[in-house]
């Protein structure tokens, strides 16, 4: 049965990506298909953010448009409401408002290491050995990791800065030990929920709404040809997982699209 797992690094531009000369990011855009022009939501912070990613919709749709959770008036079924019905999910995480992009029992596995406690440079690695023990040791079928470091230290140090690129390079040092730790045949999605500017983020400009996109474990490298939006994630990691996703999802899945352009789709 195959495997997928979903990684996040907070507040990751592309610009980062290319510009933080990490090995790690090379490699991945040379084995992966992948975009640097993916669009978030607005607004582009973390909580709707993940809100969107995992429920396909938009703020506007789901209602949570800060870092303090609200629960849907009209309830959506998320990626791990689907998925648990079929499979085994686990999530590791070092941000703990995240733990309400899930409802109670559709996650098999669920830890979080909080920031506050362990810092973000302690608490991302431990995230990272909890993730690859949860897919092969514990049975999880689908995992998702989020990696917070570089998110805190683009608040804290600027977006762009030697501190916040640092937290780039030593996430991607992350993401490629959990791609090579996974069991074989997994695809793996790694993508970034917002990016930033000057010390914050939030508004509707390029340095905030875009986001790398890449997908690592299909026959298909190199860069996509279509418009790629958060929302697009949550039925991608369906269709790969042959699961039914709800009517009310936006988003579409990005394998469909493989090797058309917008113009053909």
């Amino acid at each position: 049965m195959r495997k997928v797992q979903l990684i996040l690094i907070d507040g990751m531009r592309p610009d980062a990506l290319t510009g933080c000369s990490s090995p790690d990011a090379a490699w991945l855009l040379a084995h992966t298909l992948h975009t640097l022009a993916g669009r978030t939501v607005v607004p582009p912070v973390t909580l709707p953010c993940h809100m969107s990613l995992f429920h396909s919709v938009d703020p506007a749709r789901h209602g949570v448009t800060t870092n303090v959770y609200t629960p849907q008036v009209r309830p959506i079924d998320g990626l791990f409401e689907c998925l648990g019905r079929k499979y085994h999910c686990g999530m590791y995480y070092n941000w703990e408002e995240l733990r309400d992009v899930s409802r109670p029992g559709s996650l098999a596995e669920a830890l979080c290491f909080s920031q506050y406690v362990h810092g973000f440079e302690r608490s991302n690695a431990m995230v990272t050995e909890a993730a690859i023990r949860g897919m092969r040791e514990h049975g999880m079928d689908m995992t998702f990791t989020y990696l917070g470091w570089a998110n805190e230290a683009g608040h804290e140090h600027g977006w762009m800065s030697e501190p916040y690129l640092l937290a780039v390079r030593e996430s991607l040092r992350c993401v490629r030990q959990l791609i090579a730790q996974a069991p074989p045949q997994c695809i793996t999605i790694v993508l970034a929920d917002h990016g930033g500017h000057d010390r914050t983020h939030g508004l509707d400009i390029p340095e905030d709404m875009t986001i790398p996109v890449m997908i690592h474990g299909m026959e298909e490298v190199g860069k996509m040809t279509k418009r790629v939006s958060i929302k697009d994630i949550a039925p991608t990691l369906a269709a790969l997982m042959d699961c039914p996703v709800p009517k009310e999802w936006e988003g579409q899945n990005l394998i469909s699209y493989l090797g058309r352009s917008d113009s053909d789709a």
